[in-house]
Parts: structure tokens; C-alpha cells; sequence
């Protein structure tokens, strides 16, 4: 069976929930204590065996590119100074490690997995959504591939969600279970609550094999006037098998304020430096509130 060798990063959208904060810094580049989401985005890949990261951009994201690259007066500073370099050397990636494509039109998640298939070719591959900061051992994609040795074919992330809430995921149709996999026997682009066949939602990690971009090649506008992913994988669905995958792991959602406060909160907790002290903070912000 084909090795996951490829992801996509998708990382080309505005983030315009986060105004002020987006309008200059790439939502990507917002950070959960002192690391920016892409930056954990990428460590998991790497654990899972990624060797080529694509990242389809936009205009304005030039900071994703300088943050994987040398920064030659910050490091030879904090060098002379004598400061620990770990912080930084983890931060540059081997040469030609990353790819940057431009998604030049904000037409869907589809078409931005598209603008990545001249490299990607006819090889199985990944595709990450940063926004979705998978916590986990292993990391969720490391999972994810470990599953795909086992069965092939297709895998896609699925979380149980908020029946209220399906309208802003793709949903999915379970079939048998084994474990954590699902077989997949159809999936749906933002259904309304009455229409949805399940709450199990498509949530930010996919393997996928190379027919799924022949898929996307027609550019067929979906939910929202936009290029579906969902939509490709369905028409995939008529000759290859799909699977959900049940992350084993926390899944907080960082492209909604209160997933990424959340996020934030979690991340500085699991730190031994920050725990107490965060804590102490939380429980007397909820006094104070409570008092009040």
C-alpha cells in the first residue's frame, strides 16, 4: 500500500472572524500560548511521515513562508547572547520541504486542494486544516495513517457534533463500525438540521487518493457558490470505500473564538511552568464572576 508521503495545508482564507487581529497576520500564524497554529499543524505531520507540505496561499501570507525559514539576525542575536536555539531550529524545515502554491480566487476548500494536484500527482495524500488543532498521542494524523495501512482507501477525520450545528460541517453517513472506523456510505455539504442523515461531521483531517482531485477538475460550485471538497469525495465514493475515523484525541475548534480561548487555556495548562499559575487565574476570574 502507497506511504502518505504529501499533505496539503490549505491556508490561503482571510480569517475575517478574527478581525483586527487577521488583518495583517495570517490566522494561522495566531499562536496557542507561544506556537502558531500552523507551526503545530506541521509538527504533526511530521510525526505521521510527511515529507513534502503544501501550502496553497493567498495574498498577504507571506509570514507563513518566513516563519519556516532562517531568520539570520534573530539567530545570530540570540547565538552571541548565548540563548538556547531549540525555539527557533525547530521552526526550519529541511530544503524544499514546503511548497507554496497561490489559490488566486477564494473559490471553496475544493479548489484549494486542487491548486496542489500538478505536485501531487498520482499519489495517495493528506490534506490539514490548521484551524482544527488536533491534541493527541500520537498526533490525530498519525492515527489516521496507521488506519489507512490497515483498510486503504479513503479516510476522513469525524467528530460527533451538536445535531443543532451540522449546518457548518459535512456530514456523514455511517455505515459498519469496527473501532474507530466507519464505513462511509454517503456524505452531505452543510445539511440543515432536519435534513442532516447523522451528526458525525467531516472534521479537519483527510487521506485521500488521487481520484478525488480528477473530481475537482470540474469545478462544480456547491453549498455556498463554492468548490466542495465534500462534494468530490462523494462523487469518489461510487468506486473507491471511504472511512470516518474517530480521533482519539481533543479536537478544538480555532477558527471560532471561543474554540481558540479554549485551546489556549488547555495547551498553557498541560504546561508545568503555566499550570498553577493559570489556574489560579481562571478560579479567581470565576470568583470574581460569581460575586459579582
Amino acid at each position: 500500500m502507497a506511504q502518505i508521503r504529501k499533505a496539503v495545508f490549505p491556508v490561503a482564507g482571510l480569517g475575517t472572524r478574527f478581525l483586527p487581529a487577521t488583518k495583517a497576520t495570517p490566522k494561522e500564524m495566531l499562536p496557542v500560548v507561544d506556537k502558531p497554529l500552523i507551526q503545530y499543524a506541521v509538527e504533526e505531520a511530521l510525526e505521521a511521515g510527511i515529507e513534502q507540505m503544501i501550502f496553497v496561499t493567498g495574498r498577504g501570507k507571506s509570514a507563513l513562508e518566513d516563519h519556516f525559514d532562517m531568520a539570520f539576525e534573530l539567530e545570530t542575536t540570540m547565538r552571541s547572547r548565548g540563548k538556547a536555539m531549540d525555539l527557533v531550529e525547530g521552526t526550519r524545515l529541511a530544503p524544499g520541504a514546503i511548497t507554496y502554491v497561490r489559490q488566486q480566487e477564494p473559490l471553496g476548500l475544493g479548489h484549494a486542494v486542487w491548486c496542489a494536484r500538478h505536485i501531487i500527482g498520482d499519489e495517495p495524500f493528506a490534506v490539514i486544516l490548521p484551524d482544527d488543532f488536533m491534541v493527541g498521542k500520537p498526533g490525530c494524523l498519525a492515527q489516521m495513517v496507521a488506519a489507512h495501512a490497515r483498510v486503504g482507501g479513503n479516510i476522513i477525520c469525524a467528530e460527533e457534533v451538536d445535531p443543532a450545528r451540522t449546518g457548518s460541517y459535512g456530514i456523514l453517513t455511517p455505515g459498519n463500525r469496527t473501532g474507530a472506523l466507519a464505513e462511509v456510505t454517503a456524505m452531505v455539504e452543510k445539511p440543515a438540521p432536519a435534513d442532516a442523515p447523522s451528526n458525525l461531521a467531516i472534521v479537519g483531517r483527510y487521506i485521500l487518493q488521487p481520484a478525488v482531485m480528477e473530481a475537482l477538475a470540474d469545478h462544480q460550485r456547491g453549498s455556498g457558490g463554492e468548490i466542495q471538497l465534500t462534494d468530490a469525495m462523494e462523487k469518489v465514493m461510487r468506486d473507491q470505500p471511504f472511512h470516518g475515523y474517530t480521533f482519539q484525541g481533543r479536537r478544538y475548534d480555532c477558527g471560532d473564538k471561543a474554540g481558540y480561548v479554549e485551546a489556549t487555556m488547555a495547551m498553557a495548562l498541560a504546561r508545568p511552568e503555566l499550570a498553577a499559575t493559570v489556574r489560579e487565574f481562571a478560579a479567581s476570574i470565576i470568583e470574581t464572576r460569581v460575586a459579582a
